[in-house]
């Protein structure tokens, strides 16, 4: 399978069933975040070789506005994007995979996107779940666990995380 088909077909809101051809890609990619992962986490890095390392976690080119402070978790690096300008706090963790609820099929995945945009700011100890958008400008507080779309120009805290106040300034 390729990365593309993989990425059409979660992206296009289709589960990922057990056992399929998707669920075993989706393996390969969780177990090469995990190498990438430990790699950044492990080891002094320059902020040059953070961002190449999380180029390679996302399989996109990052822009090298981007700060990100070690130690950094995800489970599927292929569907995070990320906005010009962005800061990531230490010990964010950022999920496209989910399980469904049902017992019976919990062997079975959803993925969803995550993106976050221009100039946001994430907090140390952030969670990040599948599908949220964060909008352009936002900070999303500390220890906060974002489980639907931040508005742009927006402060979110708490666990789930909520807006609490526009940034007017």
């Amino acid at each position: 399978m390729k990365l593309e088909d993989f990425l059409a077909h979660v992206n296009s809101g289709k589960r990922i069933v057990d056992p399929s051809e998707e669920l075993e890609y989706c393996s390969y990619l969780t177990q090469e975040a995990l190498k990438v992962t430990m790699e950044l986490n492990n080891a002094y890095h320059t902020p040059e070789e953070v961002q190449d390392l999380f180029a390679k976690l996302t399989g996109s080119e990052v822009n090298r506005s981007l700060a990100l402070v070690p130690p950094f978790y995800t489970d599927c690096g292929e569907n995070i994007h990320v906005g010009d300008g962005a800061l990531i706090g230490r010990h964010a963790m950022i999920a496209t995979l989910n399980h469904k609820q049902d017992p019976a099929k919990r062997g079975e995945l959803l993925s969803a996107a995550v993106h976050i945009g221009k100039r946001v700011w994430i907090g140390a100890n952030v969670t990040v779940l599948p599908g949220v958008t964060i909008g352009d400008g936002a900070i999303i507080a500390a220890g906060a666990v974002v489980t639907k779309d931040i508005p742009a120009r927006t402060i979110a805290a708490g666990v789930p995380a909520c807006v609490v106040k526009e940034i007017t300034e």
